[in-house]
């Protein structure tokens, strides 16, 4: 009675696992239905299109103000989003040491002039020593050899004062340097524009070789886009073509953005700017466009924002 059981147990088993492997050959059959993409691509507005992936700067592009002498900083005067005008006060640097320059030199200063009174006064004494011995000399009271001693303190006091003077216009030099480079370590905005970053922060050692800029400054009013053309479609390109542009995400024909030509930058360049796609291809060469454009009302736009752009291959001046 027992092996019967167990025998039709084994059977049952074996039927439930051809059940599970038959069930699991056709569900691996089964075709899976790609991922919907969470944004359709961009389309080609134009038959002939030429494609680029542009980036918002600023007008003039972006400013990277970095130090003219590295050192501490001591105060920083903004902070991102802040509108600022040429001449005001970005970033202010230690200036401890060069104060103390300042004043040692400026101390300087007075000693050697206080040395050149002096000087003056010792040269008017040996003129008028100089003055009465060449009328003693001339009654023969006193001797030709009196007369060359006078004659050569005069000289020598004379000297004296002309070395002390050119002293003086050393260190109002070397005050006035001292001065240029107290005033260098205070960084001021080039022009006006708006703080996009800020890399830096009080108490932090600033230097010269920095990767990063202290602070990047632009004009958010007015934008341009630098757009990336593969150097395969550069002989394509020509001035004055008819293009477009997208927010990437965004095809609709409302949220075109027409592009103002500006210039053609004539150099091809390693390709900086990448997307983060897989199938990009890292050591592509590109020529780069500027176009200039007016800001959407409908859309809210931000320098280092990627776009798709377009390009009418059918549309230009050619040269």
């Amino acid at each position: 009675m027992f092996k019967r059981t167990f025998f039709w147990v084994l059977i049952l088993v074996a039927v439930a696992g051809s059940v599970a492997a038959v069930k699991l050959v056709a569900d691996a059959r089964k075709s899976i239905e790609p991922a919907k993409p969470v944004a359709l691509p961009s389309s080609p507005p134009f038959a002939d299109a030429i494609g680029g992936r542009g980036i918002i700067e600023s007008i003039d592009e972006n400013v990277r103000i970095a130090p003219s002498i590295a050192g501490l900083v001591t105060e920083l005067k903004v902070k991102v989003g802040q509108d600022v005008k040429a001449g005001d006060v970005l970033i202010q640097q230690d200036i401890r040491d060069a104060e103390a320059m300042v004043g040692a030199q400026e101390a300087e200063i007075a000693v050697l002039k206080a040395q050149i009174h002096e000087a003056e006064v010792a040269l008017a004494d040996k003129k008028d020593m100089w003055t009465r011995m060449e009328k003693l000399s001339a009654t023969r009271v006193a001797s030709e050899e009196e007369k060359q001693r006078t004659l050569f303190a005069a000289q020598s006091a004379e000297a004296t004062l002309e070395s002390m003077k050119a002293k003086v216009v050393s260190a109002q030099a070397m005050l006035t340097r001292t001065k240029v480079q107290r005033e260098l370590l205070t960084t001021r905005a080039p022009r006006d524009g708006r703080i996009l970053q800020v890399n830096t922060r009080a108490g932090e050692y600033v230097g010269l070789a920095d990767k990063d800029p202290m602070i990047l400054l632009g004009q958010v009013d007015k934008l341009q886009l630098r757009v990336d053309i593969d150097e395969d479609n550069a002989p394509r390109v020509r001035e004055g073509m008819k293009t477009i542009a997208f927010m990437k995400g965004h095809r609709d024909q409302k949220d075109q953005i027409p592009l103002e030509f500006v210039r053609i930058e004539p150099f091809i360049l390693p390709k900086k700017s990448l997307t983060g796609e897989s199938s990009e291809r890292v050591d592509t060469r590109v020529l780069q466009i500027i176009y200039r454009f007016a800001r959407p009302d409908h859309l809210s736009l931000y320098v280092g924002q990627q776009m798709d752009v377009f390009l009418d291959g059918k549309s230009g001046v050619v040269k």
